[in-house]
């Protein structure tokens, strides 16, 4: 966590006649810009608004928002879903929406109730397909895990939840872990900020951990066979410093078969909750790791709660693409995470805390989606839009999209 959570509250067609050389020439130069064949229809869309807060709900309003693109789900592929927190005066839910038109309009179509503890689901969604078959669960179902978190905020949970039905309804799976009040001060014990993914026959949830007597804050995972149970706790980002705050742990894979976790560091030598990022071969490895600063080239250093995501687009080793809560601006990268080679550009979605990315499927066209920033006076909508990356796609196209939003 980077803030205190109380105060918040619970192309162009082809002329079929004969043109002239300059004609030929120009058509020539923009094909070298344009993304390869079998890749067009690429989408950029000015930011849109999901949801508006009531006026009688408590600040933000909403926040934290998260989608997922269907690529295991048969005739219901290409669907697209999405979450956030929704602060209510109320007992808080997870509502589900869902776009059938690549991302311009959304509908909501349920929503994710805390039927285990009746606290709500008040914090930290997550939304994940299974690309395979997980225990009992087949590939194709839709998983959610969030923080069941009472109003005293007295403790906290990261429960996980099922829908075998694209997202219509949802029953309580299992409980990963379980924490300590909802207050991210150092020597209080709450968990936080789960991110899923599959790795062979695995599931493994990431999250920040407070509970270690050790460590202020700390990211680890735990893995499970059948969503149901799940394995011991494995560190993934420590130090030595009690007061640091390494946290909200998000992961992508590239096509040469590394996994990318990035993640804020309180205590960091670049000061604030600094951006960094270890690169694994072994996404149950991360501990063994070096962390690396997130520096783009022009010098900024992006600061707080970062997202990051894949895209085939921009050359052989695709585009990863980095969002955090100090700028609206996106950072990529497309050299495989190397250092010192991250670039910044305008997003037309506003900044916020935890933005949303998620890749659509021409491969180059990002949807980015922005629940606003912590704040303890106003309302936060939860806005949308689309930004074409551009570029050429990568050779790995096939095989990296099919992971690029299902770890």
């Amino acid at each position: 966590m980077s803030t205190t959570r109380e105060g918040a509250g619970p192309g162009a067609l082809p002329r079929t006649q004969a043109i002239t050389l300059l004609l030929a020439l120009l058509a020539a130069a923009v094909a070298l810009v344009l993304p390869t064949a079998g890749q067009a229809h690429a989408i950029s869309r000015a930011s849109q608004t999901m949801y508006t807060p009531p006026s009688n709900a408590p600040s933000p309003g909403s926040l934290y928002p998260r989608a997922l693109r269907l690529q295991n789900s048969g005739s219901s592929n290409g669907t697209l879903l999405a979450t956030f927190e929704q602060y209510s005066s109320g007992t808080p839910v997870f509502p589900i929406y869902r776009s059938t038109d690549n991302g311009n309009s959304w509908t909501q179509i349920s929503s994710i109730t805390d039927t285990h503890n009746g606290f709500g689901m008040r914090y930290q969604p997550f939304l994940y397909e299974l690309p395979t078959a997980v225990g009992n669960f087949p590939a194709g179902t839709i998983l959610a895990a969030g923080n069941s978190i009472p109003s005293d905020l007295s403790s906290t949970e990261l429960d996980l939840y099922a829908s075998t039905d694209h997202g219509a309804s949802w029953s309580y799976v299992s409980t990963i872990a379980t924490g300590g009040k909802a207050d991210p001060t150092n020597g209080q014990t709450p968990v936080w900020e789960p991110f899923l993914m599959v790795s062979g026959s695995k599931l493994i949830v990431y999250y920040s951990d407070q509970r270690d007597p050790n460590y202020g804050q700390k990211i680890v995972h735990q893995v499970s066979t059948d969503g149901l149970t799940w394995g011991s706790v494995v560190d993934d980002v420590t130090t030595s410093t009690y007061d640091d705050r390494p946290g909200m742990p998000v992961i992508a894979k590239l096509p040469n078969g590394n996994y990318v976790m990035t993640y804020e560091f309180w205590g960091a030598p670049e000061g604030g909750f600094a951006v960094y990022y270890k690169i694994s071969s072994n996404p149950e490895a991360f501990g063994s790791a070096t962390g690396i600063p997130l520096k783009a080239t022009d010098g900024t250093q992006p600061k707080s709660s970062p997202y990051i995501t894949w895209l085939p687009t921009g050359g052989a080793n695709g585009t990863l693409v980095v969002s955090a809560n100090s700028s609206d601006d996106l950072f990529l990268n497309t050299q495989n995470g190397a250092a010192n080679t991250w670039t910044r550009i305008a997003s037309t979605v506003p900044g916020g805390y935890s933005r949303g990315l998620l890749p659509l499927a021409d491969g180059h066209s990002l949807l980015v989606l922005s629940g606003g920033h912590l704040t303890s006076t106003g309302l936060n909508p939860v806005s949308y839009g689309t930004i074409d990356l551009g570029g050429g796609i990568s050779d790995g196209a096939t095989y990296t999209m099919s992971n690029a939003n299902s770890i």
